[in-house]
């Protein structure tokens, strides 16, 4: 018996690929704004967007021409050179984020351990830590990234199982949510990071809300609680934007819910458009100047065709509407999806086109009601059993979501 079209594919890569992923079973050959095409020609409504990397939506005309422009000039030379995209896109970075100062990597882990690099070095070069001393405060549930040093930091077995030693310097308190404060007067989590902070702390390093671990959404006030406490310990305060930024959260940068500034920030995914791999960490000139020549870098780290691209999807950001439209289609998606009257549905939670739909674990497994959906035509990705994430390209359409929230509600209510 011969195989199908799909299966051959997924043959392949499980062959010739290594095991580290488990994807649904649908081989994709084809994107269009939010919608993607099996090789069967099947279409799907696009409801991961590459974990917050398509916020512009697949193949954007405009960012496929200058691919096409920038990658007919030049594409790469390393940063032994200065070029003239490169410069430009800094330029337009410092003037939308307010930060003066930036460091561009090429994924969103690289971007992390950039921030990590710096935020050591301010510590020992500026606030006087003793050398190889110096700690940093991260959050239970967190998800950074993969790499050594990351994972040292996770909280989650799953990432860490098998690859010690792990990298020393890092301290875990209490997310906010992990708790079960009424409100922040005596927040434990916050208490949690206090009795964290110790001499050699240098900073605290938070996903303002946080994806993998199921879209949890601190309480209101929470981050500026953050923000207060390490300025008055002289701590820097990081965030890791590289899923929430760039509009996914219904603003350009998930911290301005909160009015409040960190000391650092880190981007990345939504940055490249879509198209090319390019991440960053912002911060002031004090903290960026205790880099020196070779003391980091990346061969392709703000190469000239990623620096162009990177320059029109943040054009794009504002010409398109997408963080308005973000903030308009996220409220009525959670508002839509909050309505479902199904015991299966714990909890709906979310800001902008960034949504967690809570399942009691009793009822239902997140991945089998992923599956589900898959055969109506909605892609979407389980995190740790009981939530579906929804995040779709923020340039949906109040007519797509309505067609997924009537997909989501059969589906939901076919299994009741």
């Amino acid at each position: 018996m011969s195989l199908s079209l799909q299966d051959e594919y997924i043959k392949k890569e499980s062959m010739y690929g290594a095991n580290n992923y488990a994807p649904l079973s649908v081989v994709l050959n084809k994107g269009e704004g939010a919608h993607l095409w099996d090789v069967d020609g099947n279409k799907y409504l696009d409801m991961v967007s590459a974990y917050s990397a398509v916020s512009h939506g697949h193949s954007h005309p405009e960012l496929i021409k200058t691919i096409q422009e920038q990658s007919s000039k030049l594409a790469i030379t390393s940063r032994a050179f200065y070029t003239e995209p490169f410069g430009n896109f800094l330029e337009q970075l410092t003037e939308i984020s307010g930060f003066e100062s930036i460091l561009t990597m090429n994924t969103g882990a690289e971007a992390v351990e950039t921030a990590i690099k710096a935020a050591r070095r301010w510590g020992y070069f500026t606030k006087g830590i003793k050398e190889d001393k110096a700690e940093i405060i991260v959050a239970d549930g967190n998800f950074h990234g993969r790499t050594t040093t990351i994972v040292s930091f996770s909280t989650d077995s799953s990432y860490k199982d098998g690859f010690g030693p792990f990298t020393p310097g890092f301290e875990s308190a209490n997310y906010c949510g992990s708790c079960d404060c009424e409100s922040l007067n005596n927040c434990i989590s916050i208490e949690s990071f206090e009795r964290k902070i110790n001499k050699n702390t240098c900073a605290i390093l938070v996903e303002p809300i946080q994806g993998e671990a199921g879209i949890r959404v601190p309480k209101d006030g929470w981050l500026k609680e953050l923000r207060k406490l390490c300025t008055e310990k002289n701590i820097l305060l990081i965030l890791d934007e590289i899923q929430s930024g760039l509009g996914r959260t219904g603003k350009l940068f998930a911290y301005q819910h909160e009015n409040i500034i960190p000391d650092g920030l880190i981007l990345g995914k939504a940055l490249g458009g879509a198209m090319m791999p390019i991440s960053a960490f912002l911060s002031s000139k004090e903290i960026m100047n205790h880099f020196n020549a070779g003391s980091h870098g990346s061969t392709f780290g703000g190469n000239p065709l990623a620096s162009k691209v990177a320059t029109k999807a943040l054009e794009l950001l504002y010409e398109d509407n997408l963080i308005e439209n973000s903030n308009e289609l996220g409220r009525y998606f959670k508002s839509q999806l909050q309505s479902i009257d199904s015991r299966i549905i714990h909890e709906v939670r979310g800001k902008g086109l960034w949504i967690g739909m809570e399942l009691n674990e009793s009822k239902v497994n997140a991945k089998d009601l992923c599956l589900l959906l898959l055969n109506e035509g909605l892609l979407c990705k389980e995190t740790h059993k009981t939530v579906i994430r929804f995040a779709p390209p923020l340039m949906i359409t109040k007519k797509e979501i309505d067609w997924a929230i009537k997909k989501i509600t059969k589906v939901i209510s076919s299994i009741e």
